[in-house]
């Protein structure tokens, strides 16, 4: 068992009960996946870039990325239907847990003038931040990237409220604006 899930087994879960007031332990919200997406916009134009964003995904979830097509074709854009967009990975059970360890303590603290993340939710319950760069995650070996590609990474909790998803990822380290930071274990 990661060293995350026990924390939030052992702290973060009679915490949230008490502050929620929850009367059964099962209403409790946790974590069900995190959804890692990169866009890649020069796709169109470069057919190896899509390659090189799978090997770096693949290095820094742990696991192969599924590589999004267009649905439909615009022509603004010059995208065809079916045309390779982006690639997206999927992280549940302990690889979730790993990947938000790994996050909250090396990833965060390497980015440059980190002040915390804005803490607004989509209104479900679930988290969405985005980083410009990929060449924060210690994986990814400099040398290697040909250019810098942003993406974004979903907290998909079982939170009813914002208010509940919020105090849940702040307990398990992710540092927001104006909101102390949870100490780890």
């Amino acid at each position: 068992m990661s060293r995350l899930k026990k924390r939030y087994l052992a702290d973060v879960k009679p915490e949230l009960q008490k502050k929620f007031a929850y009367k059964n332990l099962m209403q409790v919200p946790g974590l069900v996946k995190v959804v890692i997406n990169m866009g890649i916009a020069e796709a169109s134009k470069d057919k190896n870039s899509i390659q090189d964003c799978v090997k770096e995904m693949t290095m820094l979830s742990g696991q192969k990325p599924v590589i999004t097509k267009a649905k439909k074709a615009i022509s603004n854009f010059k995208l065809r239907e079916d045309q390779p967009i982006g690639v997206k990975v999927t992280l549940r059970g302990q690889r979730m847990f790993d990947f938000i360890d790994r996050f909250v303590n090396i990833v965060c603290p390497r980015i440059r003038d980190f002040r915390g993340f804005p803490s607004k939710c989509d209104g479900m319950g679930n988290y969405t931040l985005g980083l410009d760069d990929q060449q924060i995650f210690p994986e990814i070996n400099l040398d290697e990237v040909k250019r810098t590609q942003g993406m974004h990474i979903t907290f998909v909790t079982s939170a009813k409220t914002d208010e509940e998803c919020v105090e849940l990822l702040r307990l398990l380290g992710i540092p927001f604006k104006n909101l102390p930071i949870s100490v780890a274990a």
